[in-house]
């Protein structure tokens, strides 16, 4: 077990390639690109140091509840989506389906560059981009 120096949050390194943190990893990234924000910034507005970010964005570690909740304070998101897409909590639980952008950077059909371009379609139809 490793322990996060910034957050004095314990986390677990990830052994085998798991595709719940891979996906998760590429959400992060893919929501970093799009806010158009480096990493060593997003650690910064987080509080999670950028070697640790980028273990994550990598899918190398399952972050632990108090680190997904700055990472989704960061993105303007609601803590709750980012728990359910690391299965902390159910979609239940979230009163719903995953929203557009979750079901995207979830699909393992796509590839990280596909998945940026269709949260960029989506959003310029919603006005956000």
């Amino acid at each position: 077990m490793i322990i996060c120096a910034t957050t004095a949050s314990r986390c677990i390194m990830s052994t085998n390639e798991d595709p719940v943190l891979v996906a998760f990893g590429e959400f992060v990234r893919a929501q970093r690109q799009l806010a158009h924000v480096s990493l060593r910034n997003l650690a910064k507005v987080s509080g999670v140091s950028d070697s640790y970010l980028s273990q994550i964005e990598r899918g190398n570690y399952r972050p632990s509840p108090q680190v997904v909740k700055a990472l989704a304070t960061a993105f303007g998101l609601k803590p709750e989506q980012l728990y359910t897409m690391l299965g902390f909590m159910d979609d239940t639980d979230t009163g719903g389906p995953p929203s557009v952008e979750q079901a995207i950077q979830m699909d393992p059909r796509l590839q990280p560059a596909q998945k940026e371009a269709l949260v960029r379609v989506y959003r310029s139809y919603l006005g956000e981009g």
